[in-house]
């Protein structure tokens, strides 16, 4: 039987309880992060707790305990499951009230949740997938790692329908990221990618792959892509939390360079796996 995480307690699964009233069911009102597992050992845990409590501060959403304390419980909820191999999903709402827009009173407390889920760690040696644009219609605040995931569910699912592994969003033609991934260009040797703002959210890996380009010399450019100049790209990968580097070999029916990870994809691919805690095979 799995361990949980809830609120400061560590429950099984006939122990769960969350109130039909819980503002994350009613309104979405809340926040979340994903964290990965390599050999046991959370992966840039720190930036990604960080996340989450800046995530909180921007809802105006006060956590009933510090960093420090919601790290050690998600390390705890690590060992307690035996995962080895997988990640770590974390939860905040704002907690259960009566069904009102506004903020309840300050004697309701936000509700904390998380739990594991194991799976093999692989190496960034992925087999390139391809991409399908989608018009970005999230809200404003894309900074924010919110529970309102809706626009980016129904992205995700058009592209998945047309049998793509991600949705490429794009604001009027602008390309802002990925429905759950940040994107990258690559053209005469430089990375282009979008810049930190409210239209994206600063994806832990995101800030992972920049050190890599840093450490490695390598260009980037952080300014606006046009979806018409991704096309022409001679390489392009996503990142995210779970799939780290993956490069893409078309997007829109149109193909990227050979269709094959180029030799600056390449090169942070192998990077960004001597970072991680343990060596991972390859796929």
């Amino acid at each position: 039987m799995s361990t949980y995480l809830l609120n400061d307690r560590f429950v099984k699964d006939d122990e769960i309880s969350i109130s039909i009233e819980d503002r994350g069911y009613y309104f979405g009102d809340g926040v979340y992060e994903v964290i990965r597992v390599y050999g046991g050992t959370l992966f840039t845990a720190e930036e990604h707790i960080a996340r989450l409590y800046e995530s909180a501060a921007k809802i105006r959403m006060q956590l009933p305990y510090g960093e420090e304390e919601m790290k050690h419980k998600i390390e705890q909820l690590v060992r307690d499951n035996g995962i080895d191999e997988g990640h770590v999903y974390v939860q905040a709402t704002r907690g259960a009230a009566p069904r009102v827009h506004q903020f309840p009173g300050e004697d309701i407390v936000p509700v904390i949740t998380g739990y594991t889920k194991a799976y093999p760690a692989t190496a960034s040696q992925h087999e390139p997938v391809t991409l399908k644009s989608v018009e970005d219609i999230r809200w404003m605040r894309c900074d924010i790692k919110s529970l309102n995931l809706l626009a980016n569910v129904m992205a995700k699912q058009e592209a998945y329908e047309e049998g793509h592994y991600e949705a490429l969003l794009h604001r009027s033609g602008t390309v802002t990221e990925g429905s759950s991934s940040n994107m990258f260009g690559v053209k005469d040797g430089v990375i282009h990618t979008h810049p930190v703002s409210n239209f994206i959210l600063n994806g832990i890996t995101r800030r992972v792959v920049m050190e890599c380009c840093t450490e490695l010399d390598q260009p980037v450019i952080e300014e606006p892509m046009a979806l018409e100049d991704v096309y022409n790209m001679d390489e392009f990968f996503m990142t995210s939390t779970t799939n780290g580097i993956v490069p893409v070999s078309a997007i829109d029916g149109k193909q990227i360079g050979d269709g094959r990870p180029g030799p600056v994809t390449e090169a942070l691919m192998a990077a960004f796996d001597r970072k991680l805690p343990v060596p991972v095979e390859s796929k």
